[in-house]
């Protein structure tokens, strides 16, 4: 069973860390940025923002789901330390590129309000894991990292929440700015059941 959740696991981390990949070759315009007017498709700095957001995104949950192997970073320690410091870059970045575009969310204040929570939430819990094992304190540096890849999974849990409200027939826009919150919100609550767990003695 814990394989297999690894698996699907890994599944969803690579499938939707290679969805960036699709704006360069696929003609995109009828999906999400059919929701953005023309003058914002238009504007050089939301674009510069918007891709940097999602390629830097993208490498995050590629690279990200494997720092949580064992077996890597017991006998790879060294490689464990340089993807953790290209993480830890990405997600800066890339949280920083996700706080602009927050502010032109589809949905209004409600959804803006939402993804400005999560870039955030992203930002501050990303920098906190970083400066803790910059103090050698390696359980805490594990609780948060888990923290930041349960918002960077935010990712996913958004392409599988549009699909399941398309599914119940919700209107796109209502249902985007439930989303805007419903993406990262549950994540960390998971996220918090997993560090509690693990702190349990057996």
């Amino acid at each position: 069973m814990k394989i297999l959740g690894w698996i699907v696991f890994g599944f969803f981390a690579i499938g939707v860390g290679l969805y960036p990949v699709l704006y360069f070759f696929v003609d995109m315009s009828q999906g999400f940025l059919s929701s953005k007017s023309t003058t914002l498709l238009q504007n050089p700095v939301w674009n510069f923002f918007f891709y940097q957001h999602i390629l830097l995104g993208g490498i995050v949950l590629l690279i990200g789901w494997i720092q949580f192997s064992k077996n890597l970073r017991s006998k790879y320690l060294h490689f464990h330390r340089f993807i953790g410091k290209v993480y830890v870059t990405a997600c800066i970045l890339s949280g920083i590129a996700g706080l602009y575009i927050a502010f032109y969310a589809t949905g209004g204040i409600v959804a803006s309000l939402g993804f400005t929570g999560l870039a955030l939430s992203w930002l501050f819990t990303t920098t906190k894991a970083f400066l803790l094992i910059r103090l050698k304190k390696v359980t805490e540096h594990k609780d948060w990292m888990i923290r930041s890849y349960a918002l960077t999974f935010a990712a996913v849990t958004l392409r599988i929440w549009l699909p399941l409200s398309q599914i119940l027939q919700i209107d796109f826009i209502p249902a985007y700015v439930v989303i805007a919150w419903l993406c990262w919100m549950p994540n960390l609550f998971v996220a918090e059941w997993i560090i509690r767990s693990k702190h349990v003695p057996a």
